[in-house]
C-alpha cells in the first residue's frame, strides 16, 4: 500500500473522509495519527523491525526536549548526533560493516523524516517561535502518512498552520473536484505512463548487448539515456500528485515539489523546479549558511564568485549523496554538484564577457534557451547511470559502445530534447493561448473533467490489460 496503488488512494480518501466528519483540530489530529499508524503498521513487518526507527525518533525528541529547555548551546551536539544515528541506520559504505546492527530493520521513511526532524532541531529556540512541540505533535509531523514514504519535505510550521488551526482550511465543491483530479493524473502518471517507459529503458538496455549492427545499439543508448528521466519524472511526480491531493482533502497543504523541471534553461534552474523540497531544504540549510560564513572572510571578488561555486558544489554533492549509500551515488553527487558549478562559472563568464545587459539579452535568445534546455536534459540523462545502475550494469553498458559512438548517442539525445522539448514548449503555449471567457478553455471546468476522465479510462484499460500490481515508487529506497 506504500505505493500509488488503488489500495493506498482508497486509503487516503477514507482517511479524508473521516477526517471532515469534525471541524476541530483533536479530531483531525487524531485522524490523521490514526492513519499514520495503521498505514506504517501495514508497511513494516514487525514491531522488531521498526525499533531503529522508532530509537531516532526518540534521539531527535530528545534534542528537541533539551532544547526547547533552554539547551541551546547543545544544538550542534545534538544534530551531529542526529546526522551520526541516520549515516549509520542506512548503513553507509564508508563505515565498517562490523558497526551495524546484525538483525533486519526498516528504514522506510527515514531519509524523509531525517529532513523534517533536523529542521525542527535547527529553528527551535529561534525568536519566531514561541509554542513548545509536544510529543504528540511531533510524532504527527514525523508520522504523517502523506509524506512518509516519499515527501515531499515540509516545515513544521506550515505543517502546524493548517493542521491545528481553530478553524481548518477551506475545502468547497471545487477545490474537492481539482484534487480527485489530481489523484487520477498522479494514478496514470504512476500506473500507465511510467510502467510504459521503465519497459522501454529496460528493453533498451536489453539490446545493448544484443549482437546487433552497432547503429541499432546506439539508438539503444539514445534510449537508455532519454527515457529514464522521463519514467523517474511520471513515477515521482505521480506520487506526489496523490499525496498532495490526499493531503489537500484533509484540509492540510504540502509543499509543490516539481514545476515542469524539463521546461529549465540551465542546471540550476532544473534543480529549482525537480524535488524542490529537497533542493529547497539544501539550499536553505547548507548552501546559505556555508556561503555566508565563507563570505565574511573576504572581500575579494574573485574569491567570492569562486566561494559562491564550490558552494553550488558542495550544496549538490549532498542532493547526490543523500540518494544513496553506495560507491554509485558519490560520482552521482559529483556529477550533480559539477553540472551545477559549471552551469555557474558559465554564467560568471558570459557575464564577463558580453556584460550583465549582453548576457541578459543572449539568455533570452530562443535559439540558445531551446540549446540550453537540451542540454540540461541530455546532462541529467546521462548522470541517471550513477542513480539506477550498479557499478557491474554501468560498466557492462558502456563497454557495449565505443566512447565515441557514446559520444554520438549523447549528442544526439541533446538535439533531440533541444527540438522535442521546443516544440512541446510551443504546443503548450498554443493551446493555453486558446481562451473563453476571459479564461483559457484547458483549464475550463469540461476540459478538465474530459482530460481527467480520458486518463481513469485509460488507467483502468492499461493497467487491467497490463495485469500487473502498482509499480514501486523510485524514492521510496531513499
Amino acid at each position: 500500500m506504500d505505493s500509488a496503488s488503488l489500495p493506498f488512494i482508497l486509503f487516503g480518501l477514507i482517511g479524508a473522509t473521516l477526517s471532515n466528519r469534525r471541524h476541530a483540530p483533536k479530531w483531525r489530529s487524531a485522524v490523521l495519527f490514526v492513519c499514520s499508524v495503521a498505514f506504517i503498521a501495514v508497511l513494516v513487518p514487525s514491531l522488531t523491525a521498526a525499533l531503529p526507527l522508532a530509537g531516532f525518533l526518540v534521539l531527535g525528541f530528545l534534542g528537541l526536549v533539551l532544547l526547547q529547555h533552554g539547551f541551546v548551546r547543545l544544538r550542534s551536539a545534538i544534530l551531529f548526533a542526529v546526522v551520526l544515528a541516520y549515516v549509520w541506520l542506512k548503513k553507509y559504505t564508508f563505515l565498517p560493516p562490523q558497526a551495524f546492527l546484525a538483525q533486519p530493520y526498516t528504514t522506510l521513511g527515514l531519509s524523509y523524516i531525517f529532513f523534517r526532524v533536523l529542521r525542527v532541531l535547527i529553528e527551535t529556540g529561534d525568536a519566531g517561535r514561541s509554542q513548545r512541540i509536544g510529543l504528540f505533535r511531533y510524532l504527527l509531523y514525523t508520522l504523517n502518512f502523506t509524506t512518509f514514504v516519499s515527501g515531499p519535505i515540509q516545515s513544521y510550521d506550515d505543517f502546524a498552520r493548517d493542521q491545528f488551526a481553530p478553524e481548518p482550511i477551506s475545502l468547497g465543491p471545487r477545490m474537492v473536484g481539482l484534487q480527485l483530479e489530481r489523484i487520477v493524473r498522479g494514478f496514470f502518471k504512476v500506473n500507465v505512463l511510467a510502467a510504459l517507459l521503465i519497459a522501454l529503458q529496460q528493453d533498451a538496455l536489453v539490446a545493448l548487448h544484443e549482437a546487433v549492427p552497432t547503429s541499432v545499439r546506439v539508438v539503444a543508448a539514445v534510449e537508455v539515456i532519454s527515457i529514464y528521466p522521463l519514467f523517474l519524472y511520471s513515477n515521482f511526480s505521480g506520487y506526489i500528485d496523490i499525496v498532495i491531493a490526499i493531503a489537500r482533502l484533509m484540509r492540510l497543504r504540502l509543499p509543490e515539489n516539481f514545476d515542469r523541471p524539463f521546461s529549465s534553461a540551465c542546471f540550476l534552474e532544473f534543480w529549482s523546479r525537480w524535488h524542490i523540497t529537497l533542493s529547497g531544504w539544501l539550499k536553505t540549510f547548507v548552501y546559505n549558511p556555508l556561503l555566508k560564513f565563507l563570505m565574511s572572510r573576504t572581500s575579494s571578488l574573485p574569491m567570492q564568485q569562486f566561494f559562491g561555486v564550490l558552494c553550488f558544489f558542495v550544496t549538490f554533492f549532498l542532493v547526490g549523496l543523500w540518494h544513496g549509500r553506495t560507491s554509485e551515488f558519490v560520482v552521482f553527487g559529483a556529477l550533480q554538484g559539477g553540472g551545477v558549478a559549471i552551469n555557474k562559472i558559465w554564467q560568471l563568464g558570459m557575464t564577463a564577457v558580453l556584460g550583465r545587459r549582453g548576457y541578459r539579452s543572449l539568455a533570452k535568445n530562443p535559439v540558445y534557451v531551446a540549446l540550453a534546455r537540451g542540454l540540461t536534459f541530455a546532462w541529467f540523462g546521462a548522470t541517471l547511470f550513477w542513480f539506477w545502475g550498479s557499478w557491474d550494469q554501468i560498466n557492462r553498458a558502456f563497454a557495449s559502445l565505443a566512447w565515441d559512438h557514446w559520444l554520438a548517442a549523447w549528442l544526439a539525445v541533446w538535439g533531440g530534447a533541444t527540438v522535442v522539448l521546443a516544440l512541446w514548449e510551443w504546443i503548450r503555449k498554443l493551446l493555453t493561448s486558446v481562451r473563453a471567457g476571459g479564461a483559457p478553455v484547458l483549464n475550463s471546468r469540461f476540459a478538465r473533467v474530459a482530460f481527467a476522465t480520458a486518463l481513469a479510462l485509460g488507467s483502468f484499460v492499461m493497467t487491467g490489460i497490463l495485469n500487473q500490481p502498482a509499480p514501486e515508487i523510485i524514492y521510496k529506497a531513499f
